[in-house]
């Protein structure tokens, strides 16, 4: 099964590092991020993982819950997590999805067989309080993940959802956006206030709503 973009991200039910959960039921109305590892006890993983529990304020500020898999049992999860937190620093509190008969990894196609056959890539998911899927960026394992890219993005695609504004090349929060060309130049502003450039018709920007 392939996920494409603006699909409904399947429901599961599945052991965790924190015991038994439905992920839309642990996702509630938040945002979601659901990112798989190839292995336990890797180390590429031990950096990411730890680096999310780092970031845990800013997840949380952006009301986003976090969700790693692994095709490995809750078990080892829970050893691995240990070391995790003593080399890294931090503290993981985040659940980690035992899937060692893959049934998650399927339905999301986190296994890329011609990359290997048995474990999963570095996919990452990002999904909307509506269930939706919004961003599907996918790593080799070899590759750790750029974690202030996926916040980057979780910024624009919140701003997107609530102000009809979308983001330039390279964007960082906080500067100029681009009013999305379904509203009209004569109502840029009643909706945008703080006013507006038009660099061509099809290229209006206004500072970023909601700073």
């Amino acid at each position: 099964m392939s996920i494409r973009l603006g699909d409904t991200a399947p429901n599961f039910q599945s052991n965790t590092s924190i015991g038994e959960i439905d992920f839309y039921e642990y996702l509630g109305d938040s945002w979601g991020v659901l990112f798989s590892h190839p292995a336990d006890y890797t180390p590429v993983c031990t950096t990411e993982l730890g680096r999310t529990a780092a970031l845990k304020g800013e997840f949380e500020k952006r009301n986003v819950k976090v969700l790693a898999i692994s095709v490995d049992s809750a078990e080892s999860h829970k050893g691995w997590i240990n070391d995790i937190n003593e080399t890294q620093n931090t503290s993981v509190e985040f659940p980690i999805i035992a899937d060692p008969d893959k049934t998650v990894a399927n339905l999301y196609d986190m296994i890329h067989p011609n990359a290997s056959e048995t474990l999963t890539v570095r996919s990452l998911f990002v999904i909307s309080p509506d269930k939706k899927v919004k961003l599907i960026i996918t790593y080799p394992a070899s590759t750790g993940r750029n974690f202030n890219e996926v916040l980057r993005v979780i910024d624009s695609l919140q701003l997107t959802a609530n102000y009809s504004v979308a983001t330039p090349a390279d964007w960082k929060d906080g500067e100029d956006v681009i009013v999305v060309n379904s509203i009209k130049t004569e109502d840029i502003p009643s909706k945008f206030p703080k006013g507006h450039k038009i660099i061509k018709p099809y290229l209006r920007t206004t500072p970023q709503p909601n700073k």
